[in-house]
C-alpha cells in the first residue's frame, strides 16, 4: 500500500475586507508508529506553527499563517518515515498528509466537499 505524501486542495480566497490574509485554522493529527519515538520533538514542531491547543494526545488545533502543506512539511521533518501526519486547514478547505494509507486518502478525496 502506497503511503506517500499527498494533499487535497479546494481553496477559496481567505482575506479580510482590507485584502489582508487572515490566520488559518489548522487541525494537526499524528501517529508515531515505532517504539522509542521523540514525542517532544514532534510536539515542538507543532507548537512552532502558531498559537495552539492540545485537543487529544496527538491532535492539536493551531491558528497559523502556514498552509496545510507547509505545516505538514514542518511536522513531518520532525518525524520518522514510519509515522503519519494529517493536517487540515479548515479556513481554506485544504488538507495535506504524509504516510496515510492509500485507501483512506482515496476515501477522503472522493468525499471532500
Amino acid at each position: 500500500m502506497n503511503k506517500a505524501a499527498n494533499y487535497l486542495s479546494l481553496p477559496p480566497s481567505h482575506e479580510n475586507d482590507s485584502g489582508v490574509k487572515m490566520a488559518n485554522n489548522l487541525h494537526v493529527s499524528y501517529d508515531l508508529n515505532s517504539p522509542g519515538q521523540n514525542y517532544e520533538k514532534v510536539i515542538g514542531a507543532i507548537k512552532t506553527l502558531g498559537d495552539w491547543g492540545k485537543i487529544h494526545k496527538s491532535y492539536f488545533y493551531v491558528t497559523s499563517n502556514y498552509t496545510s502543506s507547509q505545516a505538514a512539511d514542518i511536522v513531518w521533518a520532525a518525524m520518522d518515515s514510519s509515522d503519519t501526519v494529517y493536517v487540515v486547514d479548515a479556513t481554506n478547505n485544504t488538507a495535506h498528509w504524509y504516510n496515510v494509507d492509500t485507501e483512506v486518502t482515496s476515501f477522503i478525496k472522493e468525499r471532500w466537499a
